[in-house]
């Protein structure tokens, strides 16, 4: 099998701060983001995600659990109708239910490198959209919503946003809450999936360095 090329990329990333000016850069490592992105992978892992996130709780009784039902309906014999030992049978109205869903557990894993390999190739498929922002730290005045928008607003960005910290605080945690478009992370905690669903990264310097870290 031939192997796929290398993308180029731009791997040096500017670093903003919050009113949206460059004042810094940061190199990736162009062993990691050499602009990959196995689709496949991405498929299986977000499969997996969503599967563990299933409480499978659905349940229906079969004919041996519904109340009601011990007497024989009518006699085996001689009344000219189907024979039948019991009301709570499947085919009568009020009868148990056949092969009806039982709780369950749906969650499975994946081998280690398939889920880093996942993760590497929803960041190398954002870094060729240019959709990954690295800002130099999330920091608000107050807890309030209008702050949070503020910074959203100097980054110019649109569409769904996934923020990702290098440390979670809880004055950017309540400034950020009512933002349905926006949602906040801890680089340690970030996986393939959540990649997927934003269209927009930003990410802390601090937090970038450390992810990339977990990469290697």
């Amino acid at each position: 099998m031939k192997k796929k090329k290398k993308e180029q990329i731009n791997t040096k990333l500017p670093v903003y701060d919050l009113e949206g000016k460059v004042v810094d850069n940061v190199q990736l490592n162009e062993d990691l983001f050499d602009g990959r992105v196995n689709k496949v992978l991405l498929y299986e892992a977000k499969k997996m995600y969503e599967a563990n996130m299933r409480k499978g709780t659905a349940s229906t009784k079969t004919r041996a659990e519904v109340s009601g039902g011990g007497a024989k309906p009518w006699r085996q014999k001689g009344t000219g109708r189907a024979r039948v030992g019991s009301s709570r049978n499947p085919i009568w109205r009020h009868g148990g239910v056949v092969f009806g869903p039982k709780p369950r557990d749906y969650s499975y894993s994946m081998p280690k490198k398939a889920v880093r390999g996942a993760l590497l190739s929803g960041l190398n498929a954002r870094l060729r959209e240019d959709a990954i922002k690295a800002v130099v730290k999330l920091e608000v005045k107050e807890p309030k919503t209008k702050e949070f928008v503020s910074i959203v607003d100097n980054l110019k960005l649109q569409g769904k946003i996934l923020v990702i910290v290098e440390a979670m605080t809880d004055q950017i945690k309540r400034s950020s809450r009512n933002l349905k478009k926006v949602s906040l992370k801890e680089s340690c905690n970030i996986n393939a999936r959540d990649v997927l669903l934003n269209e927009t990264l930003v990410i802390e310097k601090g937090a970038l360095v450390k992810l990339a870290e977990r990469l290697k």
